[in-house]
């Protein structure tokens, strides 16, 4: 009816004004009666036609109030039956009305006016008001909710709409559940344990091996394929890999069961690949994992995530390799890139030590012999080697520069090679690696996330005790225009008793040969015990930190309350003494320096302590390993430690 008006209207309104009109025309000049009844006619059609306006007026509002209370009553109804649960609430959570869906789903009959919906829903009122939406589970199914206001004087009322998304939901589990992923397993030492086996060993090693595999897969509807003699390829779902995860792949454990003559077991490494877009791009992932577990010593899985990985297993130390072919290669191309270039600096990590600095300073002397300037790059306001540094400057002046001195020299013919850590968070000047221009990389330790990824040579053994131990092979290979100096020898060799405990720990046959190489140049033995000495003060402060300590978990802590000097030397002694303790299998110690605390592990294998390192942000080898948190106190830091060891 807009817009159109009733034809009554218009004719109460026209007929007498027309009358009025015709009256007037009609009139002589001074025909005074005629002029007062046209006159009489017009007032008569105005007054027609204001109150015929007034009449429609009045029954157009009639109408449109009978039609809201029509339509509020429609409103009221449709809400009420709205085929979704509907309720409103006041300011502070009350239930003030809902609707049949509502009455008959969520509250299952029972009248709850006045009730708190907190008490009945598990859900959060302030988070719903902020966020205007959220998902909640109720009883075995999953609601979108929804909420509008109002706002009333002083106070407000929220209208809460639940949408049944529980079909979405269990379609969008299935989907994730049943994605594929792939895992990548290798025989790490494969070729090196069946290479001098019997034909008879070899068949029963190959039987037990696909034994294994077969059980592994017989609780998921994958698939696996062997892609080489030593090389499997698995497919699984996303729901059969969580249950792996969640037994910590259980397959690691049993491949060390498999024997191979009297004490060479099979060990795995495992990577795998999930959620990516394509099948093709979990793959990849795949790929990085596995080259992650290797770096990392192998007999571990190496899982891809979002940010970054996590692992699993690597609680044995590395395969040892036997073959030299690799070490021969890269000491060629080392050498390639050596010569070529205008001058060499080398860096190791931050708090060099005397694997750091002694690696650093063997090869240093190594490139000097082919005739090109190198230099070692050193802070010697945090290093932990000044002894063999002092030592080393009596016989070689202008060996080590400090990082100003390095970062003038660096140009773009400049080869930076960084040794004993490959994680750039921990070398030694940040600004030099980034304005190098060629970088190589030599370490022993397992492989971390934050790794150099630009390097032109990495060089990465984790099977080895040091990387002093990897620069002795390679100069091995150098064509040297003279003998090394026995400076250099005694410094590399330092590096090696350093991280093998006097030849303890992580120690192969190479590890041997690398160390009869160096007393064949002429390394003293005596000299390098040197290297070591403490003072008086530190052995004391030492002795105090080990009586102190306490043993939680197989592990012994010790803690030191004040700062003093030379602790960062103090702390990883004093854990190394620790280990002698019967029934501890790692030993931390803790204490603040620079403004940050510290924390200095050890172990004798038993237990990983790069893994728990790792947790607080740090990294390491297996049985050596530190991290540092910035932003706490000591007591802080010693509970963080609690927590990650129970994790194990």
């Amino acid at each position: 009816m807009k817009g159109k008006q009733p034809f009554w209207l218009y004719a109460a309104v026209l007929l007498p004004l027309l009358v009025g009109v015709f009256a007037a025309a009609s009139l002589k000049p001074y025909d005074r009666a005629r002029f007062a009844l046209s006159a009489a006619f017009l007032c008569v059609a105005a007054m027609t036609a204001v109150i015929s306006v007034v009449l429609y007026r009045r029954s157009n509002l009639r109408y449109l109030a009978t039609l809201s209370e029509e339509v509020t009553a429609t409103e009221r109804e449709s809400l009420y039956l709205l085929p979704a649960p509907t309720v409103i609430i006041s300011d502070d959570g009350m239930i003030l009305w809902y609707n049949k869906y509502f009455f008959e789903r969520i509250l299952n009959g029972k009248e709850l006016f006045g009730k708190s919906l907190e008490t009945i829903v598990d859900i959060e009122l302030e988070h719903l008001l902020r966020t205007g939406e959220e998902t909640i589970q109720f009883y075995d199914r999953t609601y979108q909710v929804g909420v509008t206001s109002a706002k009333r004087a002083e106070s407000a009322l929220y209208t809460l709409c639940f949408t049944d998304v529980t079909d979405f939901v269990t379609l969008k589990e299935t989907f994730e559940n049943t994605r594929p992923c792939v895992l990548l397993i290798l025989i790490d030492n494969y070729d090196d344990v069946l290479q001098d086996a019997k034909e008879s060993e070899k068949a029963v090693v190959y039987a037990a091996i696909e034994t294994m595999f077969e059980k592994f897969m017989e609780n998921s509807t994958g698939l696996i394929r062997r892609l080489s003699s030593e090389l499997f390829m698995a497919v699984v779902e996303e729901q059969h890999l969580q249950d792996i995860m969640r037994g910590k792949f259980k397959i690691l454990d049993e491949a060390r069961t498999i024997q191979v003559g009297e004490r060479s077991s099979i060990t795995l490494s495992v990577g795998v690949g999930h959620g990516g877009a394509t099948l093709a791009e979990s793959e990849q992932f795949a790929k990085q994992a596995l080259d992650m577990a290797l770096g990392r010593g192998g007999d571990q899985a190496a899982v891809k995530t979002e940010n970054g990985f996590k692992f699993f297993g690597g609680v044995s130390k590395g395969v040892e390799k036997k073959s030299r072919a690799k070490t021969r290669i890269i000491a060629n191309a080392l050498q390639e890139l050596i010569n070529v270039a205008d001058n060499v600096l080398i860096m190791g990590h931050r708090f060099g030590d005397l694997d750091s600095i002694g690696s650093a300073t063997g090869l240093a002397g190594a490139i000097r012999k082919l005739g090109v300037d190198a230099n070692v790059v050193v802070n010697r306001e945090q290093v932990l080697a000044n002894v063999l540094i002092d030592y080393a400057q009596e016989q070689a002046a202008g060996l080590f520069v400090d990082i100003p001195t390095a970062l003038q020299r660096c140009n773009d013919r400049t080869l930076l090679i960084i040794v004993d850590t490959h994680n750039r968070d921990f070398i030694e000047s940040v600004d030099l690696y980034q304005k190098a221009k060629t970088v190589v990389v030599i370490d022993h330790h397992r492989k971390s996330v934050n790794f150099i990824d630009n390097a032109v040579i990495f060089y990465h053994e984790p099977y080895a005790s040091s990387a002093s131990e990897l620069v002795t092979e390679l100069i091995q290979h150098f064509k040297l225009r003279e003998q090394l100096p026995v400076l250099y020898a005694e410094a590399l060799l330092a590096g090696i008793m350093l991280d093998t405990k006097n030849f303890v720990m992580r120690t192969g046959v190479r590890t041997f040969e690398a160390a009869a190489y160096l007393r064949k140049l002429g390394a003293d033995t005596v000299q390098v015990k040197k290297f070591f000495s403490n003072s008086i003060e530190t052995y004391q402060h030492r002795s105090m930190l080990v009586s102190a300590a306490e043993v939680y978990h197989g592990c012994a802590i010790a803690v030191a309350e004040q700062e003093v000097a030379d602790i960062s030397l103090i702390a990883p002694q004093a854990a190394d003494d620790l280990l002698g303790i019967t029934g501890v299998a790692a030993s931390f110690v803790v204490f603040r320096k620079g403004g940050a605390v510290h924390i200095s592990a050890r172990s004798m294998g038993a237990m990983n302590v790069q893994v728990i390192m790792e947790r607080l942000g740090g990294g390491g080898h297996q049985t050596m390993a530190a991290t540092q948190l910035q932003d706490t106190t000591v007591a802080e830091a010693k509970e963080q430690l609690f927590a990650a060891i129970r994790e194990d």
